[in-house]
């Protein structure tokens, strides 16, 4: 029952207890004493420490892998690896230009990391079913991913150069909707698109640019009839109502947002929100007790569509 839980949980809906879903990310890599980039470049280590980590949290879910840069790396970006974190995109081929002027074309099952991604869901999806934990595939969101497709300038263009921004957008929410094909025939339960900075733009510009770029992937995502959650980090405060309005079953947010605020935000729109164990002070730096924190974030979330998970 613990996978309903959470499908149930992310849809809105009243469940017996709150389902517990950890980002555990290259965390994985740590517990079965590997380094990041090797936990990421091998299928055989990134199912071991995904299911390692499924296991002993005793999770109700857990993401394949956490790493937005894949998406970015299949469509040409280069990048920098590291031993204890994801990798960081190092080029920007629409620096210059649109995707079109750049010759950028969609990715494949073939292009990048995607055939060894296939391959750790292919060994670790029997083994989360066994564990009656649901597998999740996190999509690089509109925003994020144009940012590595375009640098730090993709951040004023939405203001003064809209057309090109337009451009680049759109190319990402394709990018996203192709991922979150993959992840569909990977087996995943639930989707994620995972668009952290979309936190840092006016309520009118995240309409704008990311509500409509996220449709693509919520099509595909939604005709498998499949779940859909919205992950976004920072401040999200002034842009939440469009978070609530565009368009998955529920939401996902950081440690820094008011978790009753969400709650409440969450329950006018029929939403899942997740959240929000602080993941900095609590369970990175032990400036909190983070068994106290956990008191508090499940007791402020409650049953009602709440995902307990970090923020």
């Amino acid at each position: 029952m613990a996978k309903k839980l959470l499908i149930d949980a992310t849809r809105g809906q009243q469940t017996a207890m709150p389902p517990w879903l950890p980002y555990a990310g290259v965390h994985c890599a740590k517990l079965i004493d590997t380094s990041a980039e090797q936990f990421l470049k091998d299928p055989a280590l990134l199912a071991e420490g995904v299911v390692h980590a499924a296991r002993l949290y005793h999770a109700d879910g857990i993401p394949l892998l956490f790493d937005l840069s894949v998406e970015a790396h299949a469509l040409g970006c280069d990048l920098a690896w590291w031993e204890d974190n994801v990798p960081s995109v190092t080029t920007h081929p629409c620096q210059a230009g649109t995707p079109l002027d750049a010759g950028l074309e969609m990715f494949s099952r073939d292009s990048g990391r995607w055939p060894l991604i296939f391959e750790a869901a292919h060994m670790a999806k029997p083994q989360l079913d066994e564990l009656d934990c649901a597998m999740l595939g996190l999509v690089c969101g509109p925003l994020t991913l144009a940012s590595h497709l375009a640098g730090p300038q993709i951040f004023t263009a939405l203001l003064k150069r809209k057309e090109y921004a337009h451009a680049v957008l759109e190319f990402a929410g394709e990018a996203g909707a192709q991922a979150a094909r993959f992840y569909a025939e990977m087996g995943c339960a639930i989707i994620a698109i995972v668009d952290p900075v979309a936190s840092q733009v006016r309520p009118q510009t995240f309409r704008e640019f990311v509500t409509p770029n996220c449709q693509p992937a919520l099509e595909v995502i939604h005709a498998d009839n499949l779940t859909s959650t919205f992950f976004i980090c920072g401040d999200c405060s002034k842009v939440l109502e469009e978070v609530c309005q565009v368009g998955t079953h529920g939401f996902a947010v950081d440690e820094q947002v008011n978790l009753g605020f969400v709650r409440d935000m969450a329950h006018r729109y029929g939403k899942g929100f997740g959240g929000n164990l602080k993941l900095t002070s609590a369970l990175m730096l032990g400036m909190i007790d983070p068994k106290a924190d956990a008191l508090i974030s499940l007791a402020a979330g409650g049953n009602h569509g709440y995902t307990f998970a970090p923020g």
